[in-house]
């Protein structure tokens, strides 16, 4: 299985996150790609079947619980580029602070239901981290992610039985 993990982010925190989880997540997954999402489109969701990737969305929340201004293009292809993406699998890190309540987390949970609307299947819960909690983000997402990727791998094994 090969682990795609898209990034939004303003600051670079996502792409921190990103990064830890693709040192400590090694041993789990064979291939780990860590992506900018600058410049993407719907079509990142085109991969080769036979290459049984599984997508982690990972980004921050901007201003008013926006997505991250290098995320903008693909949030948006989402919409004007619609296809069906049913053979999609992915799981969701959004990074926020929790004393902006209205909108906390909202990139991530954007996203999310952007792609459940076109048909790709979520894997688990949404994580969020709440910048003022005081814990790091880095530390936290790869602890989530390891038992995240426990999901994805079981996932992919019951599809693999199906088939």
């Amino acid at each position: 299985m090969k682990l795609k993990i898209l990034v939004g982010t303003m600051t670079s925190t996502a792409d921190y996150v990103a990064q830890a989880i693709q040192m400590d997540c090694a041993d789990l997954v064979d291939d780990i790609e860590v992506q900018l999402m600058d410049g993407l489109n719907i079509g990142v969701f085109d991969a080769p079947v036979d290459e049984d990737a599984v997508y982690l969305i990972c980004t921050s929340t901007y201003g008013q619980g926006d997505v991250p201004d290098n995320a903008r293009a693909l949030y948006d292809s989402l919409d004007s580029q619609p296809k069906f993406l049913g053979h999609v699998r992915y799981g969701v890190i959004a990074l926020g602070d929790r004393t902006y309540q209205q909108t906390f987390a909202f990139g991530g949970k954007k996203f999310d239901e952007r792609l459940q609307g076109l048909g790709a299947q979520r894997i688990g819960e949404i994580w969020m981290h709440d910048a003022s909690g005081g814990t790091l983000p880095e530390t936290e997402g790869a602890a989530w992610c390891r038992e995240w990727l426990a999901l994805a791998l079981a996932s992919s094994a019951s599809a693999e039985a199906i088939t």
